[in-house]
């Protein structure tokens, strides 16, 4: 099974070929800044990154022909469930609507895979979107009607590492509870009981990370909006790439932080065991919602190689449940896998429809 697999991110688009689980070849294409605001909108990239996906084909000897399918990385359109979708004309215009989806680079994915299974006359899909999963309704209302609850999480690298540590435990993924934490450059949680992600904490509700706000006081932040200090787009700055360790150290880059923190700096250090604290206090939030039922807590994510990261929340959590460390982002090897079970019948894809919205 030959699958074209696409990750556009906000200044780069990632590609590979994988034949079934091998990855055959992997590049990282980057995106100059100037050149993307040159688009109107984010659909408006489409075409532009199409062109940089050909090339790639076209550079690996590979034609629509040889495909079994494209998949591409799902974008944040409300509603979802974990799993793979079926890109149609009706996912697409959510993609494209903010009245059914936030704008994100990751809606490209989608977008992208249509427009070649169109060309190639192939299945297109997308798997594991950062929105998808099944809160229950009383997970869903919060204390504003105006505001409601979507998941939203690293959904695709967190169900990924579940499904590994399973396998590893020679489990199904379907008959664990689990907690998993993706530390990166923002930081998520959720809590996966009977193969679906019953609840998540995203990177603006309790912990801050490397470049994120996490939770604040709402007072003071409504205080803050409205003080003159900061504009809108320095204020929507602070909440992804500006906050966390950034705002305080000025660096979100972990090695340096724990070099400046062997080197005796004590705000580091102070600022880097406080992140810490945070993630910690999120895993015993999603403990209590599995009603003390977690049979493991998953370290992954880029900053799970930081040993003294995991080592502060190892320490704190343990009594929970066994902790498992799986260092990195796996996305691109994620999506493959999940497309493969989707080809080889081990899942049915869903079609979206207007009406999952809520």
């Amino acid at each position: 099974m030959l699958q074209l697999i696409l990750n556009p991110g906000s200044l780069s688009t990632k590609l590979a070929l994988f034949d079934d689980e091998t990855c055959l070849v992997q590049e990282n294409v980057e995106h100059d800044q100037e050149t993307l605001r040159a688009f109107d909108t984010l659909p408006d990239q489409v075409p532009f990154r199409l062109q940089i996906v050909r090339q790639f084909m076209e550079k690996n000897n590979v034609t629509g022909g040889q495909l079994n399918a494209v998949i591409g990385r799902g974008g944040l359109v409300y509603g979802l469930h974990t799993g793979g979708y079926a890109v149609t004309d009706e996912l697409c215009r959510a993609l494209t609507d903010r009245e059914y989806s936030q704008m994100h680079a990751s809606n490209l994915g989608g977008l992208m895979a249509r427009e070649l299974a169109k060309q190639y006359g192939l299945p297109a899909y997308i798997y594991d979107a950062v929105t998808s999963g099944d809160l229950p309704e009383v997970a869903r209302i919060t204390g504003l009607p105006d505001i409601r609850r979507h998941s939203f999480c690293h959904v695709l690298n967190s169900r990924a590492m579940a499904m590994r540590y399973a396998r590893e435990q020679g489990r199904r993924y379907e008959d664990m509870t689990l907690i998993v934490a993706h530390l990166g450059s923002g930081i998520s949680l959720s809590a996966h009981r009977d193969g679906a992600i019953v609840d998540s904490i995203g990177d603006d509700e309790v912990q801050f990370s490397p470049e994120r706000i996490g939770g604040l006081p709402v007072q003071e932040l409504v205080r803050l909006c409205y003080s003159g200090k900061y504009t809108e787009k320095e204020m929507t700055r602070f909440l992804r790439g500006g906050g966390g360790m950034t705002a305080y150290l000025g660096t979100g880059d972990c090695r340096i932080v724990e070099r400046r923190i062997t080197a005796g700096d004590r705000k580091a250090e102070q600022v880097f065991r406080a992140m810490a604290y945070t993630v910690v206090k999120a895993i015993g939030e999603l403990a209590a919602v599995l009603r003390g039922g977690c049979e493991a807590i998953i370290l992954t994510g880029g900053l799970a190689y930081s040993q003294p990261l995991t080592d502060l929340i190892r320490s704190a959590v343990e009594w929970i449940a066994p902790v498992a460390v799986l260092p990195g982002e796996n996305e691109m090897q994620a999506l493959a896998q999940g497309g493969l079970r989707i080809l080889r019948g081990e899942e049915q894809a869903r079609e979206y429809h207007f009406s999952d919205k809520d």
